[in-house]
């Protein structure tokens, strides 16, 4: 199977921007054979833009349905983050299309980030997994794939391929470079960690967007300008996955 996921500049609240963006980008990727296309966190109203809770859409939105659309018509999953209004709540959510432009998941992120997140958005509390061109898929969303209890838990559930959506920003470059292989490694998943690059207010994103194999490989990863990155996802081998589920020992 092979993932891709686009990096770029924040399409900074520009919707129509946004939305076409991810047309383009899902057409190529399916092109080059990709199952799935992975886009940024809050990729829809800009992760670092003003008056989110007013810009925020439903899940049933105009919105969403071109992309569920764009999904069908390339025969591309796709995952794309935005801010969701579920009545007066609104979460920092990724929805997943599948090829066939139906919904496979609509996840809500759990660990939201630093004082600003938990003002705008209430936390998630489920994890959402499907399958995904025979592997069994979840989604998680930037702080979320640095809490190793979370990628554990998936896991053990069967789960072998995490897409991320993220908006990891300076000075933070350890999370690409070091955390998500060792995620991914330590747990035998695939990880495609989709980020921003460029500025968005007071924010720098540090690029790095990377594709992590099961045993830790860094197969594919970006720099610090706007990429679509593409990496064929190997066969799981028995012999080099860890085995820390199983052999944990708690002390009492």
């Amino acid at each position: 199977m092979k993932l891709a996921l686009w990096q770029s500049t924040s399409p900074a609240a520009d919707l129509e921007a946004a939305l076409a963006q991810a047309e383009t980008a899902l057409t190529a990727a399916a092109a080059m054979g990709a199952a799935a296309l992975v886009l940024p966190e809050v990729w829809l109203q800009g992760y670092n833009q003003p008056d989110i809770p007013a810009r925020a859409i439903p899940l049933d939105s105009p919105h969403l349905h071109r992309l569920a659309a764009a999904a069908k018509r390339s025969g591309c999953a796709l995952v794309t983050g935005y801010a969701e209004r579920d009545g007066a709540v609104v979460y920092n959510a990724a929805a997943c299309f599948g090829p066939d432009g139906s919904l496979l998941a609509n996840y809500r992120k759990v660990q939201l980030y630093g004082p600003r997140e938990r003002a705008l958005y209430n936390p998630g509390s489920a994890y959402a997994t499907f399958t995904l061109s025979g592997e069994m898929a979840s989604i998680l969303i930037c702080y979320d794939i640095e809490f190793a209890p979370h990628i554990k838990s998936l896991s053990d559930r069967g789960v072998t391929v995490i897409l991320a959506p993220t908006a990891n920003m300076q000075p933070f470059t350890h999370v690409a470079q070091h955390t998500v292989p060792a995620m991914a490694a330590n747990h035998g998943v695939t990880i495609a960690y989709a980020n921003y690059c460029g500025q968005e207010g007071d924010l720098t994103y540090v690029g790095s967007s990377l594709i992590a194999g099961p045993h830790g490989e860094i197969l594919a990863q970006a720099g610090e300008t706007p990429t679509l990155l593409i990496a064929e996802i190997p066969a799981r081998d028995p012999a080099r996955l860890s085995t820390q589920s199983e052999d944990l020992r708690l002390i009492p």
